[in-house]
Formats: structure tokens, sequence, C-alpha cells
């Protein structure tokens, strides 16, 4: 007979979620040219969700790293949503199509010293798979917001999904990276700030709050 020792639950937070000051978000080439092919994902939806994670981490103060490809050259500039929400940050801008492969993000990443990294840009399969696979190799902790990526095609978005997976990559949505960031509506630093940001970009979820709080003056938690 086999004796197993009791389980005690605690009210406390499983390790794997994220949470404000335990990681650094990348976004990577979030630019005109590199959207004009995505196929997987609706540019519209894109941009949005774009802007949610960017308008999410700089409530919660995130560490990030803006970086484009051929800004000047080829590629266009960044997405308005994201550097809106960044105002003053520099963009980074690279030769490489990996990330993790420019000398002046890695400075960046190391000076930032988080182990936990969150990545999202276009093209999945190529600007996001490169970077991830090699912070993993390097021992980082890699999480992919995955509707905050696009690809040339759905095929090509979802097979660099499962390939990021297989290599022990986690993913995220959107609306999934802002409701971590908060996760207890009794953080009432934050309370209104991550409502505003998700009656502005997150869809019908955002609604929602607009007509509760409009109709009943409804909220999370009692505020």
């Amino acid at each position: 007979m086999t004796i197993t020792a009791a389980i005690t639950a605690t009210a406390t937070p499983g390790a794997s979620l994220i949470s404000p000051t335990d990681h650094t978000l990348v976004l990577i080439d979030f630019q005109s040219q590199m959207a004009f092919a995505t196929k997987s994902i609706a540019t519209e939806l894109l941009r949005n969700n774009a802007a949610l994670i960017s308008h999410a981490a700089a409530v919660f103060d995130v560490p990030t790293i803006l970086t484009t490809v051929a800004v000047d050259s080829f590629s266009g500039p960044m997405f308005s949503e994201i550097t809106d929400a960044f105002p003053g940050e520099p963009l980074l801008d690279r030769t490489s199509m990996n990330t993790w492969e420019d000398a002046a993000v890695i400075d960046e990443i190391n000076r930032i010293g988080k182990t936990r990294i969150v990545f999202a840009g276009l093209w999945t399969g190529v600007c996001i798979v490169g970077p991830v696979a090699s912070a993993i190799d390097q021992g980082f902790e890699a999480y992919f917001i995955s509707d905050a990526c696009g690809d040339v095609s759905v095929e090509a978005h979802e097979r660099a999904v499962q390939r990021m997976i297989q290599l022990g990559a986690v993913p995220m949505t959107s609306v999934q990276y802002l409701l971590e960031l908060q996760r207890d509506w009794a953080r009432t630093e934050t309370y209104d700030a991550v409502t505003g940001v998700a009656r502005k970009f997150a869809g019908a979820y955002g609604l929602g709050i607009t007509y509760a709080k409009t109709m009943f003056g409804a909220s999370e938690g009692g505020h």
C-alpha cells in the first residue's frame, strides 16, 4: 500500500504565472512592410492586440524593448499604437532577422536582467521563432503572445507556434497578458487603468465593461 503525503493548498499564485516585475516584454518588427504580407490574422486585429499588450505593459511599468528591422530603408515605421504607449522609448533597429543575434538588443536584455522574456511581433515563423529558440537555448524562460503575432499564412503561423511549444515556450493571448498582470481586482492602484485598456482594446470584453459600468455602475471586486 502506497501512502501519499497530504497536500496543503495555499492562496499563492503558481510560479509560471507572469507578474509585472518578473519579465521583459520584447516587441519585434510591428512595421508596415511586415504587416502587408501578414495573412494569418486580420491587420486591424493585429494592430489592436499589439496596442492592448503595449498599453498593458505601460500601465504596469514592464521593462519593454522595441525593435525594428530596416526601419528607414525597407520595413517602415513601427505601429503608432505601440510607440504611443512608450513615448520616448528608443527603437533598436537591426539588420538581423533573429533579434537575439543583435548586440544592442542583447545589451538591453542583460541590462534589464530578467530571465523570463515575453515576445510578440512579425513574422511568427522567422522573427519570433528565432529569438525564442535562442533565448531558451541560453537558459531563459520564453513566453509568446500568439494573437499578437502573425505570419504570411495560417499554416506558417501555426507551425511556428507548434515549434516554439515543442522547444518549451509558453503561449499566451493578449487579453490573458493584461489580466495576468492585474490578477486581482483588489489591486486598486491599477484597476482604473486596466479596465480602461480593456474597454478600449479588449473587444467584446471591453464592451461588456462599458455596458456594465454605464447601465449599473458595476465593477469587478466591488470597486
